[in-house]
């Protein structure tokens, strides 16, 4: 091979390892990032400790917030609510989260973990917006209640409906993508399965999936679906539990909302920065149809 042909191969190979240790990085530093998010959530002693965390994230993003307080089948509620880029007149797509807990453990599963893959969701779109819908993301109250801030939400007169609702619920530990939706095959789902795959992961979609947020949304007819991140065998017990069964082997997840182990012992990193990537490819594949 030719002296300056090697130099140039050289080169290539030398980009080729720069590029993929700056890849390795980010995604690290996501991972990072999502894990210090869920710790400062919570560490909250109650809903404002929690809120502040989150709100203190978004001034660092450089994101304005506000809060809308709500009342809703005789409970009060703070949801918050931040733009985080797109085209100003562009069909909304809306991303949330709820940050409330119940009174034991410290919701780091249920559903610190949601909300921070929320951030490091808005963090990308604010860094590169979509081209064709404006992003906004929602933090709600009230959801262990009986989703009464989402359910406020669409509630309330002249309420833009987005052109879809991304929920996040339970997003801890895993190997899976479990993705509520109406039609396995719909857009966004058709765009996430190779792009899951591609990550190592797997997706499972379809309409058996445990109530949440989302279900606000579809009762008011608006386009919604959700997101959570387990191990793919459990998905059949925690079915199994919110019909009213008992699993043979009882599934991580239900063993840690709820309880005094719901803290941030129980989360992994691992593949955590690869399910935001395939999501946050498969968003931007789903904007460009």
């Amino acid at each position: 091979m030719p002296h300056s042909a090697t130099r140039l191969l050289s080169g290539l190979v030398l980009l080729l390892l720069c590029i993929g240790l700056a890849d390795a990085r980010e995604v690290s530093a996501s991972a990072s990032s999502w894990q210090r998010q869920v710790a400062a959530i919570s560490a909250g002693h109650d809903t404002a400790g929690r809120a502040a965390a989150i709100t203190a994230r978004l001034r660092q993003m450089g994101l304005s917030w506000r809060a809308e307080p709500f009342s809703h089948e005789g409970q009060s509620g703070i949801n918050l609510v931040a733009d985080v880029g797109g085209p100003a007149d562009a069909p909304l797509l809306l991303i949330g989260a709820h940050y409330d807990r119940v009174a034991v453990g410290h919701g780091a599963t249920d559903n610190a973990s949601g909300v921070a893959a929320v951030l490091e969701l808005a963090q990308a779109l604010q860094a590169r917006p979509l081209a064709r819908h404006r992003v906004q993301v929602v933090f709600w109250d009230l959801e262990e209640m009986g989703l009464l801030g989402s359910l406020a939400w669409v509630a309330t007169p002249d309420r833009e409906r987005p052109a879809l609702y991304v929920n996040f619920d339970v997003y801890g530990w895993g190997d899976t993508l479990w993705m509520m939706t109406p039609q396995a095959d719909d857009p966004l789902a058709a765009a996430l399965r190779p792009l899951a795959q591609a990550q190592g992961l797997q997706l499972v979609a379809g309409l058996r999936y445990p109530p949440t947020d989302h279900l606000a949304f579809q009762k008011a007819g608006w386009p919604a679906v959700s997101f959570s991140r387990v191990d793919g065998g459990e998905i059949e017990g925690i079915l199994q539990v919110f019909t009213g069964q008992v699993p043979a082997t009882p599934p991580k997840v239900m063993e840690v909302i709820h309880s005094p182990r719901d803290t941030v012992v129980e989360l992994e990193t691992t593949n955590l920065s690869a399910s935001l990537i395939a999501l946050e490819q498969a968003l931007r594949q789903w904007d460009a149809r």
